[in-house]
Formats: structure tokens, C-alpha cells, sequence
């Protein structure tokens, strides 16, 4: 797990990453905090700590500007202890509220609380779609039966993520972050190709569509 430090105290944002290192986690600290949405896209982690005051733009625009591409958690460390700051924290999408000063235990308790939340429950054994077609999990593999269907890098990305929301809609620019890091370079009419020829080979092999499309929104598993 990733974890993505959003602090203009230096001094603070190098502890914390110094004991999430510890506990077991990969951090990411922003160089600089004109474009965090920038850093993030870069990055890709499966958590980030948000400070408010910020230079040019504070938290609350930074998450925001986030939640417009990603559903990745966003935990707020702030100084401000006044609740209609904390209500606005929520309202722009985070996930929780912890003021400073605070000890270092409680911050790993909310992180791993938070982590367990949005990724733990998601894992499952098998995802079965339709005939004799699934998906396993534990491998990252689809079967019609016993036989492995063949899929590229980023095809298999795509299915991955699609499974991990079913059934909620998936947007194409979640899609497009999640396979910026792939060996494959995918602009956004390679992925219109990408999931029609992975739709029409899915069909073929249930023969019934498996991934369904919101208009203007994105695509999701039947």
C-alpha cells in the first residue's frame, strides 16, 4: 500500500512517512503544491493524508479536485478543530478528520481502519459472470471453465478494475489512471478499442454481454 503525504511541514510529513515506513507502508511526498492532482496521478496511491492550509490551494480544492478522478480514501490532518471545517472535509470527500497535534498510534488505528474499509472487504475467492465463465482472484486470472482466456497487461488491468467496483460504474478516467503504468502506452481511443475488443471477446466466449456501458459516464460488469 501506498500512501501519499499532502504536508507543507516538512519536518512533520518526513516523521510520518519515518513510521508508516516502519508499519509497512510505501509513502509518496508531493515536491511541490501547485499541482497535487499532478503528484497524485503520478504516484497512484491507495491513500492520501490531506492537509487544509496549504500553499496556493488548500485541501479542501486539492480533494476535490481527487474525487473528479479517483475514489481513493482521503484522510484529513489538520490543525482546525472547528466543526464546520470538518463538515466541509466530508463534504469535499474525505474519508475522516484527525487534529493535530495527535500521537502517531492513533493515526496508524484510522489508517488501517480506513484501508480495511475500502480494500479488504473487496477481496472475494472467484467472481462468476455468466455460463461457465469466472474470474479468480487469487491468480488475476479469467476462466470459461478450466481454460485460461488469454489477456494482454492492460486488458487484465481494466478487467481488475471492473471487478474490484462491481457493480458500480467505472469512468474512463479512472480506467485511463489505472493504466498509466502499464508497459502499453493507451490514449483514449486505445481504450475505446480495448474495451470493445475485450467486450466482443467476452461475449463470444458466454456468448452474453459481461461489461455494460453508462453513456457519459463509463463502463461497469453485468
Amino acid at each position: 500500500m501506498k500512501i501519499m503525504i499532502v504536508e507543507d511541514d516538512e519536518i512533520l510529513a518526513r516523521e510520518i512517512s519515518s513510521s508508516l515506513a516502519v508499519w509497512g507502508y510505501d509513502t509518496a511526498i508531493p515536491g511541490g503544491f501547485d499541482n497535487i492532482l499532478e503528484e497524485f496521478t503520478q504516484c497512484r496511491p491507495q491513500l492520501v493524508l490531506m492537509d487544509i492550509n496549504l500553499p496556493y490551494f488548500d485541501g479542501f480544492y486539492w480533494c476535490g479536485r481527487i474525487r473528479q478522478v479517483s475514489k481513493v480514501p482521503v484522510l484529513y490532518i489538520s490543525s482546525r478543530s472547528d466543526d464546520r471545517d470538518k463538515i466541509m472535509a466530508m463534504a469535499q470527500g474525505g474519508d475522516d478528520y484527525v487534529e493535530k497535534p495527535f500521537h502517531l498510534e492513533l493515526l496508524k488505528a484510522k489508517i488501517q481502519a480506513i484501508l480495511r474499509r475500502t480494500y479488504e472487504y473487496k477481496v472475494k475467492e472467484q467472481i462468476f459472470l455468466g455460463g461457465d465463465l469466472h474470474f479468480d482472484w487469487e491468480g488475476q486470472t479469467l476462466y470459461q471453465g478450466d481454460r485460461e482466456i488469454a489477456l494482454t497487461k492492460s486488458e487484465r488491468r481494466v478487467f481488475v478494475k471492473l471487478a474490484e467496483e462491481r457493480p458500480d460504474v467505472v469512468t474512463r478516467e479512472e480506467l485511463m489512471m489505472d493504466l498509466w503504468d502499464t508497459d502499453e502506452y493507451v490514449s483514449d481511443g486505445t481504450l475505446t478499442t480495448m474495451i470493445s475488443r475485450l467486450r466482443s471477446r467476452l461475449k463470444s466466449q458466454c456468448g452474453q454481454e459481461i461489461i455494460g456501458t453508462k453513456k457519459g459516464q463509463g463502463y461497469f460488469l453485468l
